[in-house]
Formats: C-alpha cells, sequence, structure tokens
C-alpha cells in the first residue's frame, strides 16, 4: 500500500514539475529567438544602412541616378558584412540597378523584415537552400518618396545558434524529466516515512492491545463459566466473582490509559493549566506513599525546596506522571530498598527526582522502556500487575508541557528517572 502511494506521489510530482519545467523551456526558448532575432535585425539594419551610405542617389527624371550619373556598380559598390544582395527600386517598385541576386524584378514586399528561402546553385547538378533575413526601406528626399533600397543577410548563424539551443532542450529537458522523477521517488520515501512510522506503531499498538485484552477476557471468561455451576463451595463461587471483578477493574484501568494516549497524542492543548506550586503537589503525594513504604518494608525520603516552585500544568496529569515512576520505583525495589523523591531547580527548569537501589534496567532496554506495551523480560512480567503503559503515559504528559523525562539504570544497582519542565522565570532560583 505504502509502495504504491510513494509511486503515485512520485508520478504526479514528476508530472507536475515536468508540466512546469516544459512550459518553461518553452517560453525560454520563444523568448531567446525573439531576442535573437531582434539582435540579428538591428545587425542588418545597420550592415544595410551603412552599404545604401555608399551609393547617394537624386531623383532625376523620374530615375535613380548618382550625382555623377554612375550606376552603383561603375562607382565600385560591392557586397560586404554578408549580405546576398542589394537592391533599388523607384517608387513604381520597379527594379532599377542590383548587385547580387535579381529574381525580383518588381518590388511586391511591403517595407520591412522578413524571411524568405532562396535557392543557390553550387553546380549544375545540385542547388542548396539558404534562409536569408530581408529588409525593404523606402527612400524619401524630402517628404517625397522617391524609391526603395532592399538587402538581405544570411540566416546561417542565426540558424545554427537555434538549432544548439534545440538541442540543448532536446536532450536536457527529458535528462532534467528523469532526474524529477528520480528526486520525486526519494521524496514520495521522505513524505511517506512519518505515515509509514504512525502505521507500523498502529499495528504494533493494535496487536500489544489486543494482546493484553485477550488474557482478561480468557480470565473473566472462565470464571464465569465456573461461576455459573451449581456452587459446591459459596466461598468458591465467591472467589469467581471476585476474580472477575479485579480483571475488570484491571480491564477498565487498561482502556482508561489507552484512551489517554489516543487523545493527548503529542498535545495537552484541552487540558485545563493554571500556575501550580510543584512543592505543594509533591507533598500531597508524600503521606500516601510513606504508608505504601511502610508496608513494603521500604525507605522512603523526600527533599522538597523551601521557596515555591510555579508551574503552569495541569494537576492531576503531572501528579498521574509523578506516580507512575513512584509505582515503578516501589514496584521494583526489594525489601529493605531506598526510594528518593527531590525536587529542584536548574536553569529556570523544575527538576523532579526519583531515585532508587532497585534491580534496575538492563541497558539493551533502556532504549524501550518508554515504548507502549514494553516490559523488561522476566523481571517486569505480569505478575508485577501493570500493562507497560506508566512510562509511555508519563513521557506523554512531560513532553506536553515542554518536558523531558530522563533515566539511567544500572542493572542490580537502581534507576533514577529525572523529569525536566520549564517553572516560572520570575522567581529567585538556587540551583542544586
Amino acid at each position: 500500500m505504502f509502495d504504491r502511494s510513494r509511486r503515485n506521489l512520485a508520478h504526479w510530482f514528476a508530472l507536475s514539475m515536468g508540466g512546469i519545467l516544459f512550459a518553461f523551456a518553452g517560453v525560454g526558448y520563444c523568448l531567446n529567438v525573439e531576442e535573437q532575432l531582434r539582435f540579428f535585425d538591428d545587425e542588418l539594419f545597420s550592415q544595410s544602412k551603412a552599404f545604401a551610405a555608399k551609393t547617394q542617389y537624386s531623383l532625376y527624371q523620374s530615375q535613380w541616378q548618382n550625382q555623377r550619373s554612375q550606376t552603383p556598380i561603375e562607382n565600385g559598390a560591392s557586397l560586404n558584412g554578408g549580405l546576398v544582395y542589394a537592391r533599388w527600386y523607384d517608387a513604381n517598385k520597379q527594379l532599377v540597378q542590383f548587385i547580387g541576386s535579381s529574381d525580383a524584378k518588381q518590388l511586391t514586399v511591403k517595407p520591412g523584415f522578413k524571411t524568405i528561402r532562396v535557392l543557390s546553385s553550387s553546380n549544375q547538378s545540385s542547388s542548396k537552400t539558404t534562409w536569408v533575413r530581408q529588409i525593404t526601406l523606402p527612400v524619401l528626399q524630402g517628404k517625397v518618396l522617391i524609391g526603395y533600397f532592399q538587402t538581405a543577410a544570411p540566416m546561417d548563424s542565426l540558424r545554427g545558434s537555434l538549432n544548439q539551443a534545440r538541442l540543448f532542450l532536446t536532450l536536457g529537458v527529458p535528462v532534467t524529466f528523469g532526474v524529477i522523477g528520480i528526486t520525486g521517488w526519494f521524496l514520495g520515501e521522505l513524505a511517506m516515512r512519518p505515515s509509514l512510522r504512525a502505521y507500523q506503531q498502529l499495528q504494533r499498538f493494535t496487536a500489544d492491545a489486543s494482546h493484553e485484552l485477550r488474557t482478561p477476557v480468557a480470565t473473566v471468561l472462565s470464571n464465569a463459566q465456573v461461576a455459573l455451576m451449581p456452587p459446591e463451595d459459596p466461598s468458591e463461587q465467591r472467589f469467581r466473582l471476585q476474580k472477575i471483578a479485579e480483571t475488570a477493574k484491571s480491564m477498565s484501568t487498561l482502556i482508561n490509559n489507552l484512551l489517554f494516549l489516543s487523545r493527548h497524542d503529542g498535545s495537552l492543548t484541552e487540558t485545563i493549566s493554571k500556575p501550580v506550586n510543584l512543592n505543594e503537589l509533591l507533598r500531597s503525594l508524600v503521606q500516601e506513599w510513606t504508608v505504601q513504604a511502610l508496608a513494603q518494608s521500604l525507605n522512603f525520603s523526600v527533599q522538597l525546596p523551601e521557596q515555591p516552585v510555579m508551574l503552569q500544568v495541569d494537576v492531576n496529569l503531572l501528579k498521574q506522571a509523578v506516580i507512575n515512576l513512584l509505582s515503578n520505583a516501589f514496584k521494583y525495589t526489594p525489601t529493605g530498598g531506598k526510594v528518593e523523591l527531590r525536587l529542584f531547580t536548574q536553569s529556570y527548569r523544575a527538576v523532579i527526582q526519583i531515585k532508587d537501589n532497585g534491580i534496575g534496567i538492563p541497558p539493551t532496554d533502556l532504549p524501550h522502556i518508554f515504548d507502549r506495551f514494553y516490559r523488561v523480560d522476566t523481571v517486569r512480567s505480569r505478575q508485577t500487575g501493570g500493562f507497560g503503559l506508566g512510562l509511555a503515559i508519563a513521557q506523554q504528559i512531560v513532553q506536553g508541557y515542554g518536558g523531558q523525562i530522563t533515566v539511567e539504570s544500572i542493572l542490580g544497582q537502581g534507576s533514577t528517572f529525572q523529569i525536566n519542565l520549564p517553572a516560572f522565570k520570575h522567581l529567585n532560583w538556587e540551583s542544586s
């Protein structure tokens, strides 16, 4: 599916960019032709004026004659500057004199520029086609039209330049189109990468969620079937019903966690944030977790600063993130171990640190512990009662408020989780 989408993206990118390329190439070629033709016409006009200046004529008895009654040929005029021919016509458009070709005895074209094709014989058996640019100029004596002057120059240089431009476009445009197609293929891969990653995460998430729900559903079903049988022992039936209730509660917790992760994926804009004193928030957790530490025979210590540490957060969400970390620390610290909760400020950031001397995390598992449904093998199993979502939820909450959660751990020696959150800058900090 993603390969087909990638091909479609590359296809449409190549078509759109190729269409733009062809359009610009066509416009560029037309502008180039127009510019070179204008330059060629300017050169031809200058040459025509220079050649005509060599033969000065006046009107005498309605015919063209020079002032010494000599023709231009007798006057020694010759073509130069690459001109093909020069022709003089009287006011009635009749040919009077010429140098070079004299095919047109009668002037039939209007004054101005014109591109024509002429045949020149190289020998008796073959002839060569030449394209020339012709200019026809009216000649005035005062305000009276006395005749016309016509000359032409070969367009070999112009046609050669345009042939080179066409060759460049013929070769360059397909090559560029191919480069665009290859670029579109790689850009399509880059564009599809987030979608592919999201799709893979969704597949993994769905598989994990289905796997997690399969076990409690099977437990509920089996206990319900046993409970429906005629009870031989009322206490056994009660035990089955209690098991069903515990499993349903566990499933409810899992579903609530999944809903939280899906609703607030990457954003906490819908939550209610307000200024919160982090000292008071953590103190509200101390009593509950002190009781838990006594029940597990753990040494639980708390270090909080005297000055208030203010944050703009949702109290319940941040409390949930801290509870998730404390729950992990208490869960994986053996009897007689130590759990420490610290709060301090550092570079205008509030730092919550939860440290234990429990079982620790293997180095190979550290990069994955914030992944959803991830558990460290053998030790962090379902026997602990977790689903592998606590750290993912904590990370999502912290990142939603522009913070960062990190972990350092040594296998068999303990772990240290640290939450860094941006705090209000108007307070006087004492960095630890």
